[in-house]
């Protein structure tokens, strides 16, 4: 769990800055190995570069690499941050009198980042080639021509519904562990629920007592009964309409 919970909260954050990482990519390749004052600069700064990107690429570009950045993060710090975890719950990172050691806990976090990096290598580099791809105009560094999925291919509904399934789950999970206890809490002779006011109160409570982890219980059943459908939903929606354009052209 310590592994799950770490990689989809890192894939959460990765939602809202890969934009940020494809205007970082771009301005790094920006005039590479090439003195100051000798090549056009096409990005000046990262408002400029964020404008630019979205005004001449379109504004989907600032999410380019989304696929392969959501694996690696979840790859990675779902290694990291859960190697680290399950060591500290093993008790691995106190000394016998109980007490937290340095030592151990930065040789345990440095051997959990050299796996999650060693491991995520080869996707990261992965996104970097899609992040730096651009319209000609705006080109910097080399541009690799990879494309993963065939345009109008199904594969790309596919892969856009995983991604919003797990969206779904992350945003939906603690109301719907909040309705599970709502629904089974004790009543009383009026029907009157004996331990939770309502939804907010139910949030409130579990927070307090068991913490942010308690929100998510179940979160890993959640993904695979909400995930299928709510991808087989999205698959078909979206199968179904290319088929009625398809034939009403």
């Amino acid at each position: 769990m310590d592994f799950l919970m770490s990689g989809l909260a890192a894939c959460g954050a990765c939602v809202f800055t890969n934009p940020l990482e494809v205007v970082k990519t771009r301005m790094q390749l920006q005039g590479e190995l090439q003195a100051p004052g000798t090549y056009k600069r096409h990005y000046r700064n990262v408002f400029h570069a964020f404008f630019t990107i979205g005004k001449v690429d379109g504004l989907a570009a600032l999410q380019k690499g989304l696929a392969p950045a959501l694996l690696y993060q979840f790859l990675m710090n779902g290694i990291r941050l859960g190697t680290y975890g399950l060591a500290d719950s093993r008790g691995y990172l106190h000394t016998a009198e109980g007490t937290l050691s340095p030592v151990r806990s930065a040789a345990v976090g440095a051997l959990a980042g050299v796996m999650g990096a060693y491991l995520g290598s080869p996707i990261y580099m992965v996104k970097t080639h899609l992040q730096a791809q651009a319209a000609s105009e705006i080109a910097v560094g080399h541009q690799y021509k990879h494309q993963i999925f065939p345009p109008q291919s199904w594969k790309v509904a596919l892969a856009a519904a995983m991604v919003s399934g797990m969206a779904v789950v992350l945003a939906m999970t603690p109301f719907d562990v909040a309705s599970t206890r709502l629904y089974n809490q004790p009543t009383d002779a009026q029907g009157k629920g004996l331990m939770y006011r309502g939804i907010l109160d139910a949030l409130l409570q579990t927070a307090r007592a068991e913490g942010i982890f308690g929100m998510y219980k179940g979160i890993g059943a959640s993904y695979f009964r909400l995930g299928p459908h709510t991808i087989l939903s999205l698959f078909f929606w979206d199968q179904l309409r290319f088929l009625y354009h398809t034939y009403t052209k």
